[in-house]
């Protein structure tokens, strides 16, 4: 889909992935992936791409920006080093645990962290900042010098400083391979394994059943659209560098087909990573190439570099999130939405930040898109109105004949306008016999605005009143066409233009004069309009 975009687990993953894990396992945290692979596929084929770019950016930003802030809340343990028997999975829980946990805060840790965020800060400094800087360091990514400085600082200290203590990936997670337990990150390829074999929340084989499906099936629809979203967005953000544009449809079924594969390998959800796109692209990156080398890498980086990583300090990986968190919370453009945007935009943008971070991110853009649809369609339905028009205005090709009413409609005929647009026609005057329709700022109707203007023609019909309806086209004309409203003598009839409709109506109204017929009637208009038209030819 996107040539330069580079796919992986992401920090934004986390959030829904943790609770996942806790709630299901490992088995339910693979067969969420593996679902979520295949209804992305199934997005893919559909050509649903697109359809991402219906979710209005308050939503997107909503979830994001709440995402960040979960992410960021997330690195304040590791970072001041806090002393937590649990850390609890709600967000509001978490906050009071770790403010109860304040007493605990470590100082190395805290300079570790420090230490590893300047680093990671220097390449923001304005760039006569960076004259005094060697040439080649200013080309090496920021955390590839941050980390490992990070971690021969913490070594060093720890050899030098009695009582120097913080904690690794080394010290703070361990695998068990062929019964021996391993310090960090085993130096193994990946297993193949059944995802639904692996242990459950409560340690033993989940297996394979609908009812597991069923049961996966919030989390996995979770993992999908996150997965989506934040991919198309991140080949949104590789387009704008590279100046290509990306297939979204390509990009879903790719996408989908990785998440079905890796679980089977052990592997977590992945998705389109923003960060790594972009430092792709800013380092050289132009074809796929450059993503295949990119795993290649982070696989030598298990085989190879594993006993090094181990030494890598808690606190340096959470002042990295941190700054991850702040790229991703596009702080910038949430606080300028709330200062320029419409009060329903904003309601939506809060609702989906607030929801986002204190329940999760599928009962937000849920509840977001929701929202926002039906703020759009109140704001449609204000769009669409109809007016009787002035009987003398300049714009009509002749005088208006008595007893003939031109009541002009504009906007789209929706379930949410069209009663609304056609309310007026109840305070039209009881002598009226000819209502003409203006029909040209009519750029679309569905089923509802057709129902509403049948219920308007019978009402018509009953009082003897007929309807010409001027420039009906596009959209509108197939509604109306499909549900019969056509050309009926003596009830209803079509012209084009307003000169069209004032030639048909003076021609009834002279024949309607001269031969003393009661109500008008459409048959002989009918019959003059084909008149005139031999005449003219």
């Amino acid at each position: 889909g996107s040539r330069v975009q580079v796919a992986g687990p992401t920090a934004a993953f986390i959030v829904v992935l943790a609770p996942l894990y806790v709630k299901f396992g490992l088995a339910g945290l693979l067969m969420s992936g593996l679902l979520a692979g295949l209804m992305l596929i199934g997005m893919g084929l559909l050509r649903m791409g697109r359809l991402i770019e219906f979710i209005p950016f308050p939503v997107t930003t909503g979830f994001t920006s709440g995402i960040a802030t979960v992410i960021a809340v997330l690195q304040v343990k590791d970072l001041l080093g806090l002393r937590l028997d649990h850390l609890p999975d709600h967000f509001m829980e978490r906050i009071w645990a770790m403010g109860r946990a304040w007493h605990t805060v470590s100082p190395w840790e805290l300079l570790i962290s420090l230490g590893t965020l300047a680093i990671l800060l220097v390449p923001r400094l304005p760039k006569r900042r960076l004259v005094r800087l060697p040439k080649v360091l200013r080309k090496v990514p920021a955390p590839l010098l941050a980390l490992p400085l990070a971690a021969l600082a913490a070594w060093l200290l720890g050899r030098w400083i009695p009582g120097f203590s913080v904690d690794t990936i080394g010290s703070r997670f361990h695998t068990v391979v062929n019964g021996q337990t391993v310090a960090g990150i085993p130096q193994v390829l990946p297993a193949f394994l059944w995802p639904w074999s692996a242990p459950g929340a409560d340690g033993q084989a989940m297996g394979l059943s609908l009812g597991t499906v069923r049961m996966l099936l919030p989390s996995a629809f979770a993992v999908a659209m996150l997965g989506a979203i934040e991919s198309l967005l991140s080949a949104v953000v590789a387009d704008g560098m590279a100046r290509t544009r990306h297939d979204p449809d390509a990009e879903l079924l790719a996408l989908g087909v990785g998440n079905v594969i890796t679980p089977f390998f052990g592997g977590i959800p992945a998705t389109g990573a923003i960060a790594r796109t972009a430092t792709n692209f800013r380092f050289g990156g132009r074809t796929p190439v450059a993503a295949m080398a990119h795993a290649l890498t982070i696989l030598l980086a298990i085989l190879a570099l594993a006993p090094l990583i181990k030494f890598l300090p808690m606190a340096s990986l959470a002042a990295l999130l941190l700054l991850v968190a702040w790229n991703m919370s596009e702080a910038e453009h949430f606080f300028h939405t709330l200062r320029v945007a419409p009060k329903s935009d904003v309601a939506v943008l809060l609702t989906c930040f607030f929801l986002t971070v204190i329940f999760d991110m599928v009962i937000a853009v849920t509840v977001g898109i929701v929202l926002a649809s039906l703020l759009f369609m109140r704001r449609m339905a204000t769009v669409a109105e109809g007016h009787v028009s002035h009987p003398d205005h300049r714009a009509l090709p002749g005088p208006l004949p008595e007893g003939v009413v031109i009541y002009d409609l504009s906007g789209p005929l929706f379930f949410g306008a069209a009663e609304r647009a056609l309310n007026a026609m109840r305070a039209i005057a009881a002598d009226v016999r000819v209502i003409i329709f203006r029909m040209e700022q009519v750029p679309s109707a569905d089923l509802s605005g057709l129902v509403a203007m049948e219920g308007v023609l019978r009402e018509m019909e009953r009082q003897h009143i007929k309807a010409i309806f001027v420039g009906l086209h596009g959209q509108a004309l197939s509604v109306f066409e499909r549900g019969g409203l056509q050309d009926k003598e003596g009830e209803v009839a079509f012209c084009a233009t307003m000169v069209d409709a004032f030639r048909v109506m003076n021609a009834k109204l002279h024949t309607y004069k001269r031969r003393n017929l009661g109500p008008i009637s459409f048959q002989v208009l009918h019959r003059e309009k084909g008149r005139l038209r031999k005449a003219r030819e």
